[in-house]
This record gives C-alpha cells, sequence and structure tokens, in this order.
C-alpha cells in the first residue's frame, strides 16, 4: 500500500473524512494499490480485499441467472454507488442490477437511482459481520435501494432485504439456508434455486 494511501486511512480512524477527499484517494488508489477496493461508509474510509476464485464464481453464476430470467437487465460487478441518506457515503458492492446501460457516462460511483439489486457476499475478515450484516443494509435502504441480496457464506445462508425505510433499514428480512429456493421480490422478479451455490463454499 502506498504511503498516502496509509496516511489517508490512518486519519480517518480518527476523524471523519469528506466525500470529495475520499473520492480523490480511491481515484488515487485505483491505480496504485490493486489488492484492495476501497469505500465510505458512515465517514470512514474502509477496505475490501480482492475476492477469490470462489467468490467470483458466485458473482458469474448470479449474472447467468439474472440474464436467463431478465435479460433486459445487468447484474455490474464493478459499479460503485453513492448511498447512504443524501448520498454521501461511497459503496462498491458485489452485484448492481439494474437495467443494460443504465450507468452509461455515470462515473465511478452513480446515483442509485434505477437501481433494483444491490448483491454483497461476505468474505472470511474480521470486518465482514459489520460491513456486511450491519453498515451497507443501512447505507442502501437509507438510498432507498429496493433490494439487498447477501449471500452469507459463514452461515451458510441467503438473506433477501426488501422494503427500504431510510429511516429504520429494510422492513422485511427474508432468510434461507443454502441449497432452497428464495424469490427475490418486485422490482426484481426473479427466483434463484440455491443449491448450485453449494459448489461454491470454501
Amino acid at each position: 500500500m502506498t504511503v498516502m494511501a496509509e496516511r489517508a486511512l490512518s486519519s480517518s480512524q480518527s476523524s471523519q473524512l469528506s466525500v470529495d477527499v475520499f473520492e480523490r484517494i480511491a481515484e488515487f488508489a485505483a491505480h496504485e494499490v490493486e489488492t484492495v477496493g476501497f469505500e465510505f461508509i458512515d465517514g470512514r474510509i474502509g477496505l475490501t480485499k480482492v475476492t477469490n476464485g470462489n467468490h467470483g464464481a458466485i458473482i458469474m453464476w448470479l449474472i447467468r441467472q439474472c440474464m436467463h430470467a431478465r435479460p433486459e437487465l445487468d447484474l455490474n460487478p464493478t459499479q460503485g454507488l453513492k448511498v447512504e441518506r443524501y448520498r454521501r457515503g461511497r459503496a462498491r458492492p458485489d452485484g448492481v442490477l439494474a437495467p443494460v446501460d443504465h450507468f452509461v457516462g455515470q462515473g465511478d460511483w452513480a446515483d442509485p437511482y434505477g437501481v433494483l439489486m444491490v448483491v454483497e457476499i461476505t468474505s472470511y475478515d474480521s470486518d465482514t459481520h459489520s460491513r456486511d450484516r450491519v453498515e451497507k443494509p443501512r447505507a442502501y435502504a437509507e438510498a432507498g435501494i429496493p433490494v439487498y441480496l447477501l449471500i452469507d457464506r459463514d452461515q451458510l445462508s441467503v438473506l433477501v432485504h426488501s422494503e427500504p425505510d431510510p429511516k429504520a433499514g429494510y422492513r422485511d428480512i427474508h432468510t434461507v439456508k443454502l441449497g432452497a429456493k428464495v424469490a427475490l421480490p418486485a422490482p426484481v422478479g426473479i427466483e434463484l434455486d440455491t443449491e448450485d451455490l453449494k459448489q461454491y463454499i470454501d
């Protein structure tokens, strides 16, 4: 990691940064630091490690399911979003479901308006609980994203968050064990047979 990134991360632990400062750091780091990704939730910079093969295989499986069921939609694994209330956070979900070409011209951090669903897959690190199960559901709900799909590899489960409330988070959270079928509610309208995902669990 570069000296600039290290100093920025160190300062973010003791004080909150502005979105503009974070975006400059993230843009610089994208060219200099290839082993981690950067996000900005609750006024703090967060790091996400490069995913492993099974993590990537899950995303590719989801992309295929979405393309088959809803060919007019794309599940984008690289698009960053402006999240939280007043769009003050910056998140890079594992997948963002939106109409084909929805993000053309929007840059690294797009407005979440028009996004149907975001996807996260838990990682095997110490921050995955606070990041994927607490902070991101709240941030995505505040941004008004209709569905948040969490594939929890630790708990061998799939959680479907829906009915976002900007003040209370997602009002409905439906949990199924890996291997069961799960319906992704409107506006997604896709049923997933998660039996296939068992082969990708580390």
